[in-house]
């Protein structure tokens, strides 16, 4: 959810954020976003530390003790492919020179927002246990 905050915050009068293009130079443009941004693509592709990463593993995990080991291979396959996907965002973002050079401009409550939803990203991924906790008790409370 937080890299379609990102996104319509990309968006302006005239001007939609709909193409790869749109995101080179975000960290000469805002710093800030583009590193939201850049957490949220890690945690998409499951790079560590991320949360991303976590619930990679733990589906992984799980695939593998039901012996589909096949599937795993194929999961990883895709997320491979997936994440070259995602860092090709980060790399037009931190390497590419900015097509507009108008600092992205958003309220105090949506920068925070998307702060707690990106800094949630390391955060869940460094110490995913509590939240863990909380999925099994309302699984096992709905069974």
């Amino acid at each position: 959810l937080g890299s379609f905050g990102v996104i319509l915050l990309l968006t302006r009068d005239g001007f939609e954020a709909e193409n790869l293009d749109d995101y080179k130079g975000l960290n000469q443009r805002s710093p800030w976003y583009a590193f939201l941004m850049l957490l949220l693509m890690f945690s998409m592709a499951g790079i560590p530390p991320t949360v991303g990463f976590y619930a990679k593993l733990s589906v992984l995990q799980a695939v593998v003790q039901m012996g589909l080991w096949w599937v795993a291979v194929i999961a990883v396959t895709f997320s491979l492919i997936g994440a070259f996907y995602y860092l090709r965002v980060v790399k037009l973002m931190y390497f590419d020179a900015p097509q507009d050079d108008a600092p992205v401009k958003a309220a105090g409550d949506v920068r925070a927002v998307l702060s707690v939803n990106g800094l949630a990203m390391i955060v869940l991924g460094i110490a995913p246990q509590p939240l863990m906790v909380l999925c099994i008790e309302a699984v096992r409370a709905s069974v």
